[in-house]
């Protein structure tokens, strides 16, 4: 595992200052990554966690970086590298994930966007294999017991933004993440009623084939 020296994490709720988190203690979350032999065994409980997980089904709330929250049902298919994120109504949003590019599309602006998946902090997550060494740097490492955050970034271009992954604890599971733009502005995600069976979803779920504009 590659770690930045050092890096301390000021929280969650410095990081979002003034958006809609629940507060938590700065002086708690502060503390310094390491190689220690403790860090290691976390991190290699989080790639073991990823890896079980092929498909997952789940609702989600997104809280964008003005505090905004908004619903929907979230597919992803780390077996496949793709991932579709419904939004509920009133809401215009549509994103989703495949043939190694992201699709935003807002129905309401008629406008849809698209990036190379491996230029965005979600390539991260729907890597079939996530190993947290070599092209991945943790720069973040929280663990209070209860919770556990990992942040990530790629190590070769880190400026393009990063995502801490939260878990819960004892057991370990996902529970959503953080990514940080390029503009150092952050969404978060936490996922809710999470299933990991069911079968792979089909491929028109999956489809990028939306009007471009």
């Amino acid at each position: 595992m590659r770690f930045r020296p050092m890096f301390a994490i000021c929280g969650l709720s410095c990081l979002l200052a003034g958006g809609a988190l629940p507060p938590v203690a700065c002086a708690q979350e502060q503390m310094a990554v390491g190689a220690s032999d403790h860090d290691h065994a976390l991190l290699e409980q989080v790639e073991r966690h990823l890896d079980a997980i092929s498909q997952l089904k789940a609702r989600f709330r997104q809280t964008a970086p003005d505090g905004k929250e908004s619903t929907g049902t979230a597919w992803i298919d780390r077996t496949n590298r793709r991932m579709r994120f419904q939004y509920d109504p009133p809401s215009p949003l549509l994103l989703v994930a495949n043939h190694d590019q992201v699709v935003f599309n807002d129905s309401q602006l008629d406008q849809t966007t698209t990036m190379p998946m491996d230029k965005t902090p979600l390539g991260l997550l729907l890597r079939p294999r996530l190993q947290l060494s070599g092209d991945v740097t943790v720069t973040g490492l929280l663990h209070d017991g209860h919770m556990l955050n990992v942040t990530l970034v790629r190590t070769d271009s880190p400026g393009d933004g990063s995502m801490t992954l939260l878990f819960h604890d004892s057991p370990l599971r996902l529970r959503g993440w953080l990514i940080q733009d390029a503009q150092q502005e952050t969404t978060r995600v936490d996922l809710l009623d999470i299933t990991t069976s069911g079968g792979v979803p089909p491929d028109s779920l999956f489809s990028t084939d939306l009007p471009e504009h």
